[in-house]
């Protein structure tokens, strides 16, 4: 079953750049069973792992803008590190439900993302939007596909193919820094990550050859609607 998770979640990943955080936390805590905190950590560093594998693909397309990760990074990596540290001394139930919650809203953002446009470029706020966004990656595994990428497309004039490679890196960067805080600290399960793995590394590679080939937009669509039913049972176990 986890094989299948990391198969299936890998394979989203590459072709959308969304799902790391958004379906794996979220798929572990309802159907593996990983106790909240474990299942973020867990989750951090398999998307981490195979956006290592996906974005050389953006890359050799020159499809990542450096310039503009940089801006990203510089609000994202403090605010990862706060979102990590945030988890420490909550109840579990309680971060059950917010990352529900999380999961819910970044749903909606992702559904109603607008494609790119061509509009002033206004690059130097990514900092200041990418701050709260790392923090949500840090605290819940979600947002940094979704959130990252609607905020490049408000901000920016990147195309569709940039905004994705850009958002993928910003993604890896955070997530790896994340993950790594989460394993140093022992809320990891090597094992299931080695499971997620195993079916994650062939989907990853497999979501890198499709990325431009499936119709994104309609997958993208089809995962919204799977995050939100999935959020919602999050946040029905979390306060109720």
């Amino acid at each position: 079953m986890t094989y299948l998770l990391g198969f299936v979640i890998a394979i989203a990943i590459g072709l959308t750049g969304v799902g790391a955080g958004t379906l794996t936390t979220p798929l572990l805590i309802l159907a593996v069973g990983v106790p909240a905190r474990v299942a973020v950590g867990t989750a951090l560093i398999f998307g981490a792992v195979v956006k290592i594998i996906t974005a050389p693909v953006y890359m050799a397309r020159k499809q990542v803008d450096w310039r503009t990760l940089a801006f990203m990074l510089a609000g994202g990596v403090p605010g990862v590190l706060i979102g990590v540290f945030a988890l420490r001394g909550i109840d579990g139930k309680v971060i059950t439900g917010v990352i529900g919650v999380t999961i819910i809203l970044v749903a909606i953002f992702n559904f109603f993302r607008p494609t790119a446009h061509h509009r002033r470029d206004r690059s130097k706020l990514l900092a200041l939007i990418c701050l709260p966004i790392g923090t949500e990656v840090g605290f819940s595994s979600a947002g940094a596909g979704a959130l990252g990428a609607l905020t490049l497309m408000s901000l920016t004039n990147l195309a569709a193919g940039a905004v994705v490679g850009t958002d993928l890196v910003f993604g890896l960067v955070v997530s790896l820094i994340g993950g790594g805080v989460n394993a140093a600290m022992g809320t990891l399960d090597g094992a299931v990550l080695g499971q997620l793995l195993l079916g994650g590394v062939p989907g990853a590679i497999l979501g890198g050859y499709l990325a431009g080939r499936v119709p994104s937009k309609q997958l993208r669509a089809g995962l919204s609607g799977a995050m939100a039913l999935l959020g919602a049972n999050l946040f029905y176990r979390g306060f109720f």
